[in-house]
C-alpha cells in the first residue's frame, strides 16, 4: 500500500465514534538530513505509534488516517501533512482533545523535518461535547489550563475562521462568542474584531462533516504564541464556546498567521 493512500476506518478494538477530529498543516517543511532514506515509517504509522506511546490512542481517540499529500488539497496549497482520528463523547469535565491531537501531529512532523508553519485547519466535532452534563460553573473546562501560556510573551497576529458548513448556526452565535472572548479569563487569544475572509478549502470530504464550507466568521486578533500547542488549546476553547452557545455541530477551524513567518 502506498504511504499516502487513505486508510479509513478505526483500528480493530477501538471505541465507538461520536465525531471526527481532523488537522491539516500548511507551511514549508525542510526534510531532516538524518532521516533514513529507505524508511517505510509514514505519517500514519508514526502518528499511531506516538499516540500509543503517550497513552492517547483509544483513550482520547481511535486511529483513522494520516498522510502527506491529499487528493482533495487545493492546487498549489502548501499542505505538509494531515491527520484524522475518531473521538468518542467527551467527559463533561474535559475539553475536546485538540491540544494533545495537535501535539501528536507536531511530534510526527518533527520526525519528518523542520516545519515553518503558516496555517492550521482543524475539524472540531463540537457535537461530541454534551454540555447538559456540565454544571453551570464548569461550562468551559478549557479555561482550567489557559494559565499554561501566561509566562509566554510572543504574541502573533492571526486570523481565526470558524465555519459551520451548510448549517448556518455559527454566524448566528458569532457576536455572543465575540463578547465571551473578551470577558472570559484567558489571555491565549485576544480578539480585536470580526472580519470577512475565505480560507483555503479543506482537504476533507464533505461527508465527514456538514461541508462544503459556507457559513463562516473570522476573528482577527493575537495568539499568545505561534505554536501547535497554543492553536490546540484554542481549538478546545472554541469548541467549548460553540457548544455553550448552541452550535454543537462539526466546525472547521482555520488559524493562520496574518503575516508570513520569516
Amino acid at each position: 500500500m502506498d504511504s499516502n493512500e487513505a486508510r479509513p476506518g478505526l483500528v480493530q478494538g477501538s471505541r465507538g465514534v461520536a465525531g471526527t477530529l481532523y488537522a491539516a498543516l500548511y507551511g514549508e517543511l525542510t526534510p531532516r538530513p538524518d532521516r533514513a532514506p529507505d524508511t517505510d515509517r509514514d505519517p500514519y504509522i508514526q502518528f499511531h505509534d506516538r499516540a500509543q506511546a503517550m497513552g492517547w490512542l483509544d483513550g482520547l481517540w481511535g486511529m483513522n488516517d494520516a498522510g502527506l499529500e491529499h487528493p482533495l488539497a487545493a492546487q498549489g496549497s502548501s499542505l505538509v501533512a494531515w491527520f484524522q482520528v475518531g473521538v468518542d463523547s467527551v467527559p463533561s469535565d474535559r475539553p475536546l482533545p485538540v491540544q494533545p491531537f495537535l501535539r501528536c501531529a507536531g511530534d510526527v512532523t518533527a520526525r519528518l523535518g523542520t516545519l515553518r508553519l503558516q496555517t492550521v485547519q482543524v475539524l472540531l466535532p463540537a457535537q461530541s461535547l454534551d454540555i447538559t452534563e456540565r454544571p453551570q460553573q464548569s461550562r468551559m473546562p478549557s479555561l482550567s489550563t489557559a494559565a499554561w501560556f501566561n509566562d509566554v510573551r510572543s504574541a502573533t497576529s492571526v486570523h481565526v475562521t470558524v465555519d459551520s458548513g451548510q448549517d448556518p448556526i455559527f454566524p448566528v452565535v458569532a457576536q455572543r462568542i465575540h463578547r465571551w472572548l473578551g470577558q472570559l479569563d484567558q489571555s491565549v487569544f485576544r480578539c480585536d474584531s470580526l472580519a470577512e475572509r475565505d480560507p483555503l478549502p479543506p482537504p476533507l470530504p464533505d461527508t465527514v462533516w456538514l461541508g462544503p464550507p459556507r457559513h463562516r466568521v473570522t476573528f482577527q486578533g493575537t495568539l499568545t504564541e505561534w505554536s501547535l500547542d497554543a492553536i490546540g488549546w484554542l481549538g478546545g476553547f472554541v469548541a467549548d464556546l460553540a457548544a455553550r452557545e448552541g452550535a454543537g455541530v462539526p466546525l472547521l477551524l482555520t488559524v493562520g498567521r496574518s503575516t508570513p513567518s520569516r
